[in-house]
């Protein structure tokens, strides 16, 4: 019996210590949890094998055993890809995608960890050995072996549950990060992988049940738990095309600054600067009292008082300097300006350090990489798990950059040149308010969906071009009177090498005089492509009258995170492990007429602060308090919040991995926070981040845009 029991739990912890090795190096972790927990399993598993009878025994300990080898080696492989855990949901929601688009990823990553991989199938091996070689018999229990059994179980159970009440009595963070903050990524780290897996069974179970029983009962959870599907009521949920104009004719108010003397106009002297503005609040006024009268959970609740709590920017300096302009706003794939060079890519070089140039600005990495930095450049909310853009299909989203524009008659396009399925964009960007078109179908057929497809050279190349994505679709726009235009880039997408990567390989000649290793030449290679679109977009609206009213945004989903961070920091020219270094990034938000005259920004900022920045710019008259993101340029402090729910404000960095916080000091070296406030201002900051992040979760679990538009005073 102890052989037995003994083997299982031995090879769940070997398991755990290959994985952790491989995947994290020799960190620290706390594995006092996952002990318990492999105790536990493996008291589960012995029991079954114990009880059954004849050849049974073997089929199922072998199950046992390559199961969980499997899984372990999956686990692995994902990881060394793409920085974060497989979840259950990735599995299911994504699988599909996976095979289709990262099977070259998906075999580097098996090369790249193959020495751990044979690690892994060695206890597989070894059993087979002493089964058929070594005639092991396997045990069977009677009733004292199965009541030994069950006390191994009942210990492993006891030290788990109590292991949980001690982390929460202390407010120790392993209890915060896995059970009322459930950060995967974190977990397989400190606690392990079997933790992990153990904790998102649970958590996509919930889901599962959740949805059934909302899905019964006519609830809007259910609409949220298959997202995957497009679901509308038609009395909350956007209209045919995502959009019904009389729906959101409540969002329409006053500008924001009135009389001649508030309006400026980008390039003129003195226009962003030495004015009095007139300060107004960015809000809608909303009847809290029918918001409250319309919750029927607690969540949506909570949402209500926290809304009005909820202190709204104010109007400033900047507020519709771009009113009247067209905005064409990109997400560029693994963008990174540590690629930008003047010499080979002057076009990244010069919008970079012209216009407003943010100089603390961030980009977070979340567990669904491009698809949730999408959704946070696009919605100005935090990802809930994975998947948050494919969850809102079916929401309203009545907040977006689209909606505001077609209070002015402005239609808004989107554009990617990848396939019109790829991680359900047809269903996502047209709820946005856009009209959206890939390059090629995908699963989707041609009859249906063949009008959705702009025109490319090369749409099947690895990744696809963005300069042949411009010359596809800048027709369909520029000879309109206004526009706003939405780009998802590819061009940047790893791996980075010249055999598997179309767009590097395309422009290797460019980068060959560099002392770089491939994989940094590479990357700034495939960037090259991304320079060269947008030049010729700027050729486009320049010889169309079209560049000094338009607006250019640009910011990355994520890092390149394909790379090591010692590729990262060759890339960068310089360490990168202080503070969130490795998330620093570029914002690109330029207009001509500043071009003369940069406007450097010192504030802390990230990608979740885009949307209500933007809307600031242009003038539209909206609600501060219906984003996680802030307006970069109003009187609050800034604050970025990563995955992890680390955070960066103006006055520390907080790395919650690296377990440290650095104060900032002025530029007379003076703190910025006095240390004996360090402590209220610190759990304040902490406080904050909790709830921008259940803000953003909640919004998007009850679809609670819903509520908030019927609660605004017409």
């Amino acid at each position: 019996m102890s052989i037995l029991w003994g083997s299982l739990a031995g090879l769940l912890l070997y398991l755990e210590i290959v994985y952790h090795i491989c995947g994290f190096g020799f960190r620290a972790c706390n594995p006092i949890y996952t002990i318990f927990l492999i105790i536990a399993w493996s008291a589960v598993e012995a029991m079954i094998i114990g009880l059954l009878k004849g050849r049974w025994k073997k089929i199922v300990y072998y199950f046992c055993i390559w199961s969980a080898i499997i899984w372990s080696g999956a686990q692995l492989v994902y990881l060394r890809i793409f920085k974060q855990p497989l979840l259950w949901e990735a599995m299911f929601r994504g699988g599909q995608d996976a095979l289709t688009n990262y099977w070259r990823e998906a075999l580097e990553g098996i090369a790249g960890a193959l020495p751990f991989l044979l690690l892994l199938i060695l206890p597989g091996i070894l059993a087979g050995f002493f089964l058929h070689w070594k005639n092991w018999e396997l045990p069977s229990f009677k009733s004292l072996q199965v009541l030994r059994m069950s006390v191994i179980l009942a210990l492993g159970i006891v030290g788990g549950v109590a292991t949980m009440q001690v982390g929460k009595y202390i407010n120790a963070d392993y209890y915060e990060e896995y059970d009322e903050f459930f950060d995967p990524l974190t977990v397989a780290q400190k606690m392990g992988v079997f933790p992990m897996l153990q904790r998102d069974t649970t958590a996509s179970v919930g889901r599962f049940a959740g949805g059934i029983v909302d899905s019964f009962a006519g609830g809007r959870a259910g609409i949220v738990a298959n997202a995957g599907a497009v679901v509308r009521d038609n009395e909350n949920m956007p209209k045919e095309n995502g959009y019904n104009k009389e729906d959101y004719s409540v969002l329409t108010g006053q500008g924001i600054l009135e009389g001649a003397d508030a309006k400026r106009q980008p390039g003129e002297e003195g226009s962003l600067e030495g004015k009095d503005p007139v300060i107004l609040p960015h809000q809608f006024e909303i009847d809290f009292e029918a918001l409250r009268g319309l919750a029927d959970n607690d969540k949506q609740a909570w949402l209500a008082d926290y809304i009005q709590g909820l202190a709204p920017t104010k109007s400033n300096e900047y507020t519709g300097i771009f009113e009247g302009y067209n905005l064409i706003y990109l997400t560029a794939e693994g963008f990174s300006s540590y690629a930008v060079r003047e010499d080979l890519t002057p076009t990244l070089y010069r919008l970079i350090h012209s216009g407003f140039v943010f100089e603390n600005y961030y980009v977070p990495l979340w567990q669904t990489s491009t698809s949730d930095g999408e959704y946070i450049n696009c919605t100005a909310l935090i990802p809930d798990g994975q998947f948050s853009m494919r969850k809102s299909s079916g929401n309203n989203m009545a907040f977006t950059l689209p909606r505001f524009f077609e209070q002015e008659g402005v239609d808004s396009y989107a554009y990617h040149n990848n396939s019109l399925s790829y991680y359900d964009r047809y269903l996502t960007h047209p709820n946005l308010g856009y009209d959206f078109k890939g390059c090629k179908l995908g699963e989707l057929s041609q009859e249906e969906w063949g009008s959705k497809i702009f025109p490319m050279e090369n749409p099947d190349a690895w990744p696809a071009s963005d300069l042949e994505m411009m010359k596809g679709t800048v027709s369909e726009y520029i000879n309109k009177e206004r526009f706003h235009v939405y780009y998802m880039t590819v061009s940047g997408h790893m791996n980075y090498n010249f055999t598997g990567n179309s767009m590097s390989s395309k422009n290797r000649e460019a980068v060959a005089g560099l002392d770089m290793s491939e994989n940094a030449r590479a990357y700034i290679a495939c960037n090259i492509e991304l320079d060269k679109a947008l030049e010729y977009l700027l050729e486009q609206l320049e010889a169309a009258g079209k560049l000094d009213n338009t607006v250019i945004c640009l910011s990355a989903d994520h890092y390149p995170y394909a790379m090591t961070e010692e590729e990262y920091e060759e890339l960068a020219g310089r360490d990168l492990s202080e503070g969130m270094d490795m998330y620093r990034n570029s914002l690109i938000l330029w207009n001509a007429g500043m071009e003369e005259e940069p406007v450097h920004v010192k504030k802390a900022c990230g990608s979740m602060d885009i949307v209500p920045t933007l809307l600031n710019l242009f003038g539209f008259s909206y609600d501060s308090r219906m984003y996680a993101g802030r307006d970069i340029f109003s009187d609050e402090e800034g604050m970025v919040i990563f995955n992890d729910r680390s955070f960066v404000t103006d006055s520390c960095i907080y790395n919650r991995k690296g377990k440290g916080t650095l104060w900032l000091t002025d530029e007379e070296g003076n703190a910025i926070v006095p240390e004996e406030e360090r402590e209220d201002y610190f759990s304040g900051k902490k406080q904050e981040v909790k709830d921008r992040y259940n803000f953003s979760a909640y919004i998007l679990q009850e679809n609670y845009y819903s509520d908030v538009k019927e609660a605004i005073k017409k």
